[in-house]
Protein backbone atom coordinates (compact mmCIF):
# COMPACT_ATOMS: atom_id res chain seq x y z
CA UNK A 1 0.00 0.00 0.00
CA UNK A 2 2.64 2.13 0.79
CA UNK A 3 4.35 2.04 -2.74
CA UNK A 4 0.92 2.83 -4.29
CA UNK A 5 0.27 5.56 -2.18
CA UNK A 6 3.60 7.33 -2.84
CA UNK A 7 2.88 6.19 -6.62
CA UNK A 8 -0.67 8.03 -5.91
CA UNK A 9 1.09 11.18 -4.84
CA UNK A 10 3.66 11.59 -7.44
CA UNK A 11 1.13 11.04 -10.36
CA UNK A 12 -0.94 14.22 -8.82
CA UNK A 13 2.41 16.15 -9.02
CA UNK A 14 2.99 15.41 -12.29
CA UNK A 15 -0.30 16.30 -13.41
CA UNK A 16 -0.44 19.04 -12.10
CA UNK A 17 3.46 20.31 -13.56
CA UNK A 18 1.42 19.03 -16.75
CA UNK A 19 -1.72 21.28 -16.73
CA UNK A 20 0.29 24.05 -15.41
CA UNK A 21 3.19 24.05 -17.65
CA UNK A 22 5.98 27.01 -16.40
CA UNK A 23 4.41 27.87 -13.22
CA UNK A 24 7.32 26.71 -10.58
CA UNK A 25 6.19 28.56 -7.42
CA UNK A 26 2.83 26.76 -7.74
CA UNK A 27 4.59 23.14 -8.85
CA UNK A 28 7.43 23.88 -5.78
CA UNK A 29 4.39 24.60 -3.51
CA UNK A 30 2.42 21.12 -4.55
CA UNK A 31 5.20 18.93 -4.20
CA UNK A 32 6.11 20.15 -0.70
CA UNK A 33 2.93 19.61 0.49
CA UNK A 34 1.86 16.28 -1.23
CA UNK A 35 5.46 14.54 -0.42
CA UNK A 36 4.65 15.06 3.59
CA UNK A 37 0.95 13.54 3.72
CA UNK A 38 1.78 10.04 2.07
CA UNK A 39 1.45 8.20 6.05
CA UNK A 40 -1.49 10.44 6.51
CA UNK A 41 -2.83 9.12 3.42
CA UNK A 42 -1.27 5.45 4.19
CA UNK A 43 -3.90 5.95 7.67
CA UNK A 44 -7.06 7.64 5.31
CA UNK A 45 -7.46 5.23 2.47
CA UNK A 46 -11.03 7.70 2.13
CA UNK A 47 -8.99 10.92 0.98
CA UNK A 48 -7.75 8.42 -2.03
CA UNK A 49 -11.36 7.22 -2.69
CA UNK A 50 -12.54 10.67 -2.64
CA UNK A 51 -9.94 11.97 -4.70
CA UNK A 52 -8.94 14.58 -2.35
CA UNK A 53 -5.62 15.53 -3.69
CA UNK A 54 -6.81 16.11 -7.58
CA UNK A 55 -9.26 18.54 -6.18
CA UNK A 56 -7.21 20.28 -3.73
CA UNK A 57 -4.62 21.07 -6.17
CA UNK A 58 -7.24 22.49 -9.03
CA UNK A 59 -8.59 26.07 -7.67
CA UNK A 60 -12.10 26.12 -7.49
CA UNK A 61 -11.78 29.22 -9.73
CA UNK A 62 -9.07 31.05 -11.81
CA UNK A 63 -9.79 34.78 -12.43
CA UNK A 64 -7.81 37.22 -14.73
CA UNK A 65 -8.75 40.48 -15.81
CA UNK A 66 -7.78 43.54 -17.37
CA UNK A 67 -7.19 46.75 -14.97
CA UNK A 68 -6.49 49.91 -16.96
CA UNK A 69 -5.40 53.35 -15.39
CA UNK A 70 -4.22 56.87 -15.95
CA UNK A 71 -1.15 58.01 -14.10
CA UNK A 72 -0.70 61.98 -13.72
CA UNK A 73 0.45 62.91 -16.44
CA UNK A 74 -2.68 61.63 -18.73
CA UNK A 75 -0.99 58.65 -20.35
CA UNK A 76 -3.05 55.12 -19.94
CA UNK A 77 -2.04 52.01 -18.44
CA UNK A 78 -2.81 48.31 -18.72
CA UNK A 79 -1.83 45.48 -15.92
CA UNK A 80 -3.42 42.51 -15.30
CA UNK A 81 -5.55 41.34 -12.24
CA UNK A 82 -5.93 38.58 -10.49
CA UNK A 83 -8.16 36.59 -8.16
CA UNK A 84 -7.93 32.50 -7.43
CA UNK A 85 -10.02 31.36 -4.68
CA UNK A 86 -8.99 28.12 -4.33
CA UNK A 87 -10.83 26.18 -1.68
CA UNK A 88 -13.55 27.07 0.52
CA UNK A 89 -14.73 23.77 2.33
CA UNK A 90 -14.32 25.44 6.24
CA UNK A 91 -15.62 28.53 4.98
CA UNK A 92 -15.62 31.91 2.50
CA UNK A 93 -12.50 32.26 0.32
CA UNK A 94 -10.04 34.50 2.43
CA UNK A 95 -6.56 35.86 1.15
CA UNK A 96 -4.24 38.77 0.68
CA UNK A 97 -3.99 40.57 -2.46
CA UNK A 98 -0.41 41.52 -3.93
CA UNK A 99 0.67 44.03 -5.57
CA UNK A 100 4.38 43.62 -7.19
CA UNK A 101 5.73 43.46 -10.58
CA UNK A 102 6.67 39.88 -10.08
CA UNK A 103 3.29 38.84 -10.09
CA UNK A 104 1.63 36.27 -12.31
CA UNK A 105 -0.41 33.63 -12.18
CA UNK A 106 2.16 31.05 -10.55
CA UNK A 107 2.56 33.05 -7.91
CA UNK A 108 -1.14 33.74 -6.75
CA UNK A 109 -1.37 29.99 -7.07
CA UNK A 110 1.30 28.78 -5.02
CA UNK A 111 -0.10 31.75 -2.12
CA UNK A 112 -3.47 30.76 -2.79
CA UNK A 113 -2.82 26.99 -2.11
CA UNK A 114 -0.49 27.74 0.78
CA UNK A 115 -3.55 29.74 2.56
CA UNK A 116 -5.88 26.98 2.29
CA UNK A 117 -4.12 24.92 5.08
CA UNK A 118 -2.63 28.60 6.53
CA UNK A 119 -6.03 29.07 7.35
CA UNK A 120 -7.35 25.73 8.43
CA UNK A 121 -4.61 25.82 10.95
CA UNK A 122 -5.63 29.19 12.54
CA UNK A 123 -8.70 27.34 13.72
CA UNK A 124 -10.85 30.05 12.54
CA UNK A 125 -14.09 28.92 9.81
CA UNK A 126 -11.95 30.48 6.49
CA UNK A 127 -11.22 28.92 3.35
CA UNK A 128 -7.80 29.46 0.78
CA UNK A 129 -7.28 32.51 -1.72
CA UNK A 130 -5.42 34.72 -2.94
CA UNK A 131 -4.83 37.53 -5.47
CA UNK A 132 -3.38 40.66 -6.63
CA UNK A 133 -1.94 42.43 -9.92
CA UNK A 134 1.39 43.07 -11.31
CA UNK A 135 1.11 46.81 -10.78
CA UNK A 136 4.04 48.39 -9.08
CA UNK A 137 2.94 51.22 -6.37
CA UNK A 138 6.55 52.30 -6.09
CA UNK A 139 7.24 55.46 -7.19
CA UNK A 140 3.51 56.06 -8.18
CA UNK A 141 1.55 58.87 -6.63
CA UNK A 142 -1.14 58.57 -3.68
CA UNK A 143 -4.13 59.73 -7.04
CA UNK A 144 -2.38 57.27 -9.27
CA UNK A 145 -2.80 54.39 -6.19
CA UNK A 146 -6.30 55.62 -5.70
CA UNK A 147 -6.91 55.43 -9.63
CA UNK A 148 -5.83 51.87 -10.15
CA UNK A 149 -7.42 50.66 -6.95
CA UNK A 150 -10.45 51.86 -8.06
CA UNK A 151 -9.84 50.47 -11.46
CA UNK A 152 -9.20 47.20 -9.89
CA UNK A 153 -12.25 47.32 -7.78
CA UNK A 154 -14.82 47.53 -10.32
CA UNK A 155 -14.25 44.70 -11.66
CA UNK A 156 -12.97 42.51 -8.58
CA UNK A 157 -16.27 43.62 -6.44
CA UNK A 158 -18.30 40.54 -8.65
CA UNK A 159 -16.08 37.97 -7.34
CA UNK A 160 -16.03 39.27 -3.59
CA UNK A 161 -18.57 39.31 -0.59
CA UNK A 162 -18.82 38.85 3.26
CA UNK A 163 -19.69 35.32 2.88
CA UNK A 164 -18.36 34.78 -0.21
CA UNK A 165 -14.65 35.66 -0.51
CA UNK A 166 -12.78 38.52 2.04
CA UNK A 167 -9.68 39.51 0.56
CA UNK A 168 -7.02 41.54 2.79
CA UNK A 169 -3.44 43.22 1.70
CA UNK A 170 0.04 42.13 1.15
CA UNK A 171 2.93 42.92 -0.15
CA UNK A 172 2.25 46.82 -1.72
CA UNK A 173 -1.32 46.72 -0.12
CA UNK A 174 -1.38 47.95 2.74
CA UNK A 175 -3.77 50.07 4.71
CA UNK A 176 -3.79 53.15 2.01
CA UNK A 177 -4.59 50.26 -0.61
CA UNK A 178 -7.43 48.78 1.32
CA UNK A 179 -9.09 51.87 1.86
CA UNK A 180 -9.29 52.85 -1.94
CA UNK A 181 -10.53 49.52 -2.99
CA UNK A 182 -13.01 49.62 0.05
CA UNK A 183 -14.12 53.26 -0.77
CA UNK A 184 -14.63 51.80 -4.55
CA UNK A 185 -16.41 48.67 -3.17
CA UNK A 186 -18.99 50.69 -1.40
CA UNK A 187 -19.63 53.17 -4.29
CA UNK A 188 -20.31 50.45 -6.67
CA UNK A 189 -22.23 48.16 -4.29
CA UNK A 190 -24.30 51.15 -1.90
CA UNK A 191 -23.72 48.94 0.58
CA UNK A 192 -21.06 49.37 3.46
CA UNK A 193 -20.39 45.46 4.11
CA UNK A 194 -17.43 46.17 6.33
CA UNK A 195 -16.60 42.66 6.28
CA UNK A 196 -15.75 42.24 2.74
CA UNK A 197 -12.03 43.43 3.18
CA UNK A 198 -9.69 43.23 5.84
CA UNK A 199 -6.82 45.45 7.13
CA UNK A 200 -9.15 48.16 7.27
CA UNK A 201 -8.54 51.95 8.90
CA UNK A 202 -9.74 51.87 12.50
CA UNK A 203 -12.51 54.69 11.36
CA UNK A 204 -14.31 52.32 9.23
CA UNK A 205 -14.06 48.72 10.67
CA UNK A 206 -10.62 48.16 11.44
CA UNK A 207 -8.93 45.64 14.16
CA UNK A 208 -6.71 47.09 16.44
CA UNK A 209 -3.38 44.91 16.73
CA UNK A 210 -4.13 43.72 12.59
CA UNK A 211 -0.96 45.81 11.34
CA UNK A 212 0.62 44.19 14.13
CA UNK A 213 -0.39 40.77 14.06
CA UNK A 214 1.80 39.02 11.62
CA UNK A 215 5.16 40.08 13.11
CA UNK A 216 4.07 39.36 16.66
CA UNK A 217 2.61 36.40 15.02
CA UNK A 218 6.00 35.18 13.84
CA UNK A 219 7.51 35.63 17.21
CA UNK A 220 4.72 33.98 19.33
CA UNK A 221 5.22 30.77 17.07
CA UNK A 222 9.07 30.84 17.23
CA UNK A 223 9.11 31.04 20.96
CA UNK A 224 6.68 28.24 21.52
CA UNK A 225 9.12 26.05 18.98
CA UNK A 226 12.16 27.23 20.96
CA UNK A 227 10.41 26.30 24.40
CA UNK A 228 9.57 23.01 23.17
CA UNK A 229 13.43 22.83 22.74
CA UNK A 230 14.34 23.42 26.08
CA UNK A 231 15.30 27.30 24.54
CA UNK A 232 14.22 31.20 24.73
CA UNK A 233 14.35 34.13 22.77
CA UNK A 234 16.55 36.54 25.75
CA UNK A 235 19.66 37.55 24.77
CA UNK A 236 19.92 35.72 21.12
CA UNK A 237 21.14 37.36 18.01
CA UNK A 238 18.29 37.40 15.10
CA UNK A 239 18.87 38.71 11.45
CA UNK A 240 15.67 39.45 9.89
CA UNK A 241 15.09 40.17 6.41
CA UNK A 242 12.76 42.62 4.98
CA UNK A 243 11.58 46.32 5.78
CA UNK A 244 7.61 45.84 5.72
CA UNK A 245 4.92 45.34 7.75
CA UNK A 246 5.87 41.60 8.51
CA UNK A 247 9.43 42.52 9.04
CA UNK A 248 9.45 45.41 11.42
CA UNK A 249 6.59 43.99 13.76
CA UNK A 250 8.67 40.79 13.82
CA UNK A 251 11.38 42.90 15.20
CA UNK A 252 9.63 44.89 17.40
CA UNK A 253 8.39 41.90 19.36
CA UNK A 254 11.28 39.82 19.11
CA UNK A 255 13.47 43.06 20.89
CA UNK A 256 10.43 43.41 23.40
CA UNK A 257 10.79 39.35 24.31
CA UNK A 258 14.60 40.24 24.92
CA UNK A 259 16.38 39.28 21.45
CA UNK A 260 19.05 41.48 19.79
CA UNK A 261 17.98 41.95 16.31
CA UNK A 262 21.33 43.42 14.04
CA UNK A 263 20.41 43.22 10.34
CA UNK A 264 17.16 43.72 7.98
CA UNK A 265 17.00 44.55 4.71
CA UNK A 266 15.05 46.10 1.22
CA UNK A 267 15.33 44.89 -2.16
CA UNK A 268 18.47 47.37 -2.87
CA UNK A 269 20.64 46.44 0.21
CA UNK A 270 20.92 45.43 3.77
CA UNK A 271 21.60 47.03 7.02
CA UNK A 272 24.17 45.92 9.87
CA UNK A 273 24.02 47.42 13.25
CA UNK A 274 25.91 45.63 15.63
CA UNK A 275 24.36 47.79 18.35
CA UNK A 276 21.08 46.34 17.60
CA UNK A 277 18.32 47.73 14.97
CA UNK A 278 16.13 51.01 16.09
CA UNK A 279 12.68 49.49 14.71
CA UNK A 280 11.24 52.88 15.57
CA UNK A 281 13.17 54.92 12.98
CA UNK A 282 13.24 51.46 10.65
CA UNK A 283 8.87 52.15 10.95
CA UNK A 284 9.99 56.50 10.41
CA UNK A 285 11.65 55.25 7.40
CA UNK A 286 9.65 52.57 5.40
CA UNK A 287 6.25 53.43 6.77
CA UNK A 288 6.44 57.41 7.12
CA UNK A 289 8.44 58.43 4.48
CA UNK A 290 8.54 55.35 2.17
CA UNK A 291 11.89 55.94 1.75
CA UNK A 292 14.66 53.16 1.28
CA UNK A 293 16.33 50.99 3.89
CA UNK A 294 20.13 52.90 3.24
CA UNK A 295 18.59 55.99 5.24
CA UNK A 296 18.98 54.09 8.03
CA UNK A 297 22.67 54.21 7.91
CA UNK A 298 22.75 57.82 7.03
CA UNK A 299 21.19 58.24 10.08
CA UNK A 300 22.69 56.12 13.00
CA UNK A 301 25.96 55.89 13.42
CA UNK A 302 26.90 52.34 14.28
CA UNK A 303 25.25 51.38 10.76
CA UNK A 304 26.37 50.35 7.76
CA UNK A 305 24.71 49.61 4.70
CA UNK A 306 25.36 46.86 1.86
CA UNK A 307 24.31 46.94 -1.54
CA UNK A 308 22.68 43.60 -2.75
CA UNK A 309 20.03 41.73 0.14
CA UNK A 310 21.66 38.10 -0.47
CA UNK A 311 24.21 38.93 1.46
CA UNK A 312 22.28 39.62 4.57
CA UNK A 313 22.32 35.89 5.43
CA UNK A 314 26.44 35.69 5.66
CA UNK A 315 25.47 38.07 9.37
CA UNK A 316 25.96 35.48 11.85
CA UNK A 317 22.89 35.41 14.08
CA UNK A 318 21.36 32.50 16.13
CA UNK A 319 18.01 32.89 15.19
CA UNK A 320 17.14 34.06 10.70
CA UNK A 321 13.51 35.09 10.52
CA UNK A 322 13.16 35.83 6.47
CA UNK A 323 10.29 38.30 6.14
CA UNK A 324 10.70 39.77 2.66
CA UNK A 325 9.27 37.56 0.15
CA UNK A 326 9.51 34.04 -1.74
CA UNK A 327 12.33 31.89 -1.94
CA UNK A 328 15.03 34.12 -0.61
CA UNK A 329 16.70 31.66 1.45
CA UNK A 330 18.23 29.08 -1.51
CA UNK A 331 20.62 26.18 -0.76
CA UNK A 332 23.77 28.01 -1.16
CA UNK A 333 22.54 30.89 1.61
CA UNK A 334 21.39 27.74 3.76
CA UNK A 335 24.70 26.31 3.96
CA UNK A 336 26.07 29.70 4.97
CA UNK A 337 23.26 30.15 8.03
CA UNK A 338 24.19 26.52 9.11
CA UNK A 339 27.79 27.33 9.12
CA UNK A 340 27.41 30.60 11.24
CA UNK A 341 25.58 28.33 13.97
CA UNK A 342 21.94 29.43 13.43
CA UNK A 343 19.87 26.78 16.05
CA UNK A 344 16.48 28.22 14.78
CA UNK A 345 14.72 29.43 11.20
CA UNK A 346 11.65 31.09 11.56
CA UNK A 347 9.45 31.83 8.37
CA UNK A 348 7.80 35.00 8.22
CA UNK A 349 7.28 35.60 4.08
CA UNK A 350 5.37 33.15 2.17
CA UNK A 351 7.94 30.05 0.96
CA UNK A 352 10.84 32.19 1.94
CA UNK A 353 13.20 28.95 1.21
CA UNK A 354 13.26 26.80 -1.25
CA UNK A 355 13.36 23.00 -1.01
CA UNK A 356 15.98 22.23 -1.05
CA UNK A 357 17.15 24.91 1.47
CA UNK A 358 14.35 23.42 3.66
CA UNK A 359 15.47 19.76 3.26
CA UNK A 360 19.11 21.07 4.11
CA UNK A 361 18.46 22.67 7.37
CA UNK A 362 15.95 19.91 8.64
CA UNK A 363 19.50 17.48 7.72
CA UNK A 364 21.85 19.84 9.72
CA UNK A 365 19.37 19.78 13.35
CA UNK A 366 18.20 23.76 12.42
CA UNK A 367 14.87 24.19 13.95
CA UNK A 368 12.45 25.17 11.25
CA UNK A 369 9.28 27.33 11.88
CA UNK A 370 6.95 26.87 8.54
CA UNK A 371 5.59 30.03 7.14
CA UNK A 372 2.20 28.15 6.47
CA UNK A 373 1.91 28.11 10.48
CA UNK A 374 4.72 30.84 11.86
CA UNK A 375 2.29 33.51 9.51
CA UNK A 376 -0.92 32.76 10.05
CA UNK A 377 -0.84 35.16 12.87
CA UNK A 378 -2.47 38.04 9.73
CA UNK A 379 -5.19 35.72 8.61
CA UNK A 380 -6.44 35.00 12.23
CA UNK A 381 -6.48 38.30 13.42
CA UNK A 382 -7.87 39.21 10.13
CA UNK A 383 -10.71 36.63 10.99
CA UNK A 384 -10.97 38.53 14.34
CA UNK A 385 -11.66 41.77 11.97
CA UNK A 386 -14.30 39.69 10.18
CA UNK A 387 -15.97 38.71 13.57
CA UNK A 388 -16.19 42.35 14.99
CA UNK A 389 -17.45 43.82 11.78
CA UNK A 390 -20.16 40.98 12.01
CA UNK A 391 -20.75 42.33 15.51
CA UNK A 392 -20.87 46.00 15.09
CA UNK A 393 -18.01 46.40 17.37
CA UNK A 394 -14.73 46.51 18.29
CA UNK A 395 -12.61 44.60 20.82
CA UNK A 396 -9.40 46.54 22.82
CA UNK A 397 -4.96 46.03 21.57
CA UNK A 398 -4.91 43.52 24.39
CA UNK A 399 -8.42 41.74 23.78
CA UNK A 400 -6.92 40.86 20.07
CA UNK A 401 -3.36 40.71 21.14
CA UNK A 402 -4.40 38.08 23.84
CA UNK A 403 -6.76 36.04 21.24
CA UNK A 404 -3.87 36.31 18.65
CA UNK A 405 -1.24 34.51 20.71
CA UNK A 406 -3.52 31.56 22.21
CA UNK A 407 -3.96 31.10 18.35
CA UNK A 408 -0.02 31.01 17.50
CA UNK A 409 0.51 28.43 20.68
CA UNK A 410 -2.64 26.47 19.85
CA UNK A 411 -1.14 26.48 16.54
CA UNK A 412 2.35 25.29 17.47
CA UNK A 413 0.49 22.05 19.06
CA UNK A 414 -1.41 21.26 16.48
CA UNK A 415 1.71 21.47 14.80
CA UNK A 416 4.09 19.17 16.75
CA UNK A 417 1.39 16.75 17.60
CA UNK A 418 0.48 16.15 13.66
CA UNK A 419 4.55 15.99 13.32
CA UNK A 420 5.26 13.43 16.21
CA UNK A 421 1.60 11.19 15.12
CA UNK A 422 2.85 10.79 11.73
CA UNK A 423 6.52 10.31 12.46
CA UNK A 424 8.18 13.07 11.61
CA UNK A 425 9.39 14.49 14.93
CA UNK A 426 10.53 17.76 15.36
CA UNK A 427 9.66 18.54 11.40
CA UNK A 428 7.04 21.29 11.78
CA UNK A 429 6.57 21.82 8.00
CA UNK A 430 5.40 17.96 7.82
CA UNK A 431 3.22 18.55 10.96
CA UNK A 432 1.42 22.05 9.61
CA UNK A 433 0.79 20.57 6.22
CA UNK A 434 -0.93 17.62 8.09
CA UNK A 435 -2.98 19.24 10.90
CA UNK A 436 -4.15 22.00 7.84
CA UNK A 437 -4.74 19.19 5.70
CA UNK A 438 -6.64 16.58 7.67
CA UNK A 439 -9.35 19.80 8.99
CA UNK A 440 -10.05 20.73 5.06
CA UNK A 441 -10.10 16.95 3.60
CA UNK A 442 -12.60 16.05 6.17
CA UNK A 443 -14.38 19.00 5.37
CA UNK A 444 -14.51 17.90 1.72
CA UNK A 445 -15.33 14.43 2.08
CA UNK A 446 -18.27 15.22 4.52
CA UNK A 447 -19.93 17.83 1.45
CA UNK A 448 -19.26 14.67 -1.32
CA UNK A 449 -18.01 15.22 -4.71
CA UNK A 450 -18.86 19.01 -5.03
Amino acid sequence: MKQNVKQIVEQVIEDVKAKNPLQEEFHQTVEEVLTSLIPVLEKNPNYIKYKILDRLVEPDRQIMFRVPWTDDKGEIHINRGFRVQFNSAIGPYKGGLRFHPSVNLSIIKFLGFEQIFKNSLTGLPIGGGKGGSDFNPKGKSDIEIMRFCQSFMTELYRHIGPDVDVPAGDIGVGGREIGYLYGQYKKIRNSTDQGVLTGKDLTFGGSLARIQATGYGVIYFVEEMLKEAGKDLKDKTIVVSGSGNVAIYTVKKAQELGAKVVAMCDSDGYIFDEEGIDVELIRQIKEVERKRIKEYAMRKPSAKYFEGNKGIWTVKADIVLPCATQNEIDLESAKIIVENGTIAVGEGSNMPCTNEAIKYFLEKGVLLAPAKATNAGGVATSALEMAQNSMRLSWTFEEVDEKLKDIMINIFKKTRDAAKEYGYGTNYLAGANIAGFIKVADAMVAEGIV
